[in-house]
């Protein structure tokens, strides 16, 4: 049983797939950092310094009382919130994934594409049967 799994795990389409892998979490986690740290601070400037991070609706106040600025503060007082603007980074996030992934597939199909087509082939000889009637009709034209 052994041989038979390591001769499964070896495959490499299951390398392939494992490598896939380990890139696309380090994609997600650039792209996390793009959408966080790169285009929310400028949009959110735009909208009035507003940080998308730290936009939620306070579904049930913290025992302690007392208005939060932050998730992070809100949840540590025990309040329970609603994270829509962390919704919106994870869209966002998506989306640039998504695109990327897009363009990356669209350029393999292309690169695959651009082999040589190949030449058709000949069409085949007519049979005996065929040659002989279009001699017959040459021979009475003349």
């Amino acid at each position: 049983m052994f041989e038979e799994f390591k001769k499964f795990a070896m495959r490499g389409s299951v390398v392939d797939l494992a490598v896939g892998v380990v890139i696309g979490a380090a994609f997600g986690k650039i792209v996390d950092s793009l959408v966080k740290d790169v285009i929310m601070p400028p949009i959110g400037l735009l909208l009035g310094k507003v940080d998308f991070s730290n936009l939620f609706v306070t579904l049930r106040a913290a025992p302690a009382g007392g208005e939060f600025t932050t998730v992070d503060a809100a949840q540590k007082a025990g309040a329970v919130t609603l994270n829509y603007g962390l919704f919106i980074n994870s869209i966002i996030s998506f989306l640039i994934v998504a695109w990327a992934i897009f363009m990356v597939i669209k350029l393999m199909n292309r690169l695959s594409d651009t082999r040589q087509p190949e030449t058709p082939a000949a069409p085949p000889e007519p049979p005996e049967e065929v040659k002989l009637l279009r001699e017959i009709r040459d021979s009475l034209k003349k």
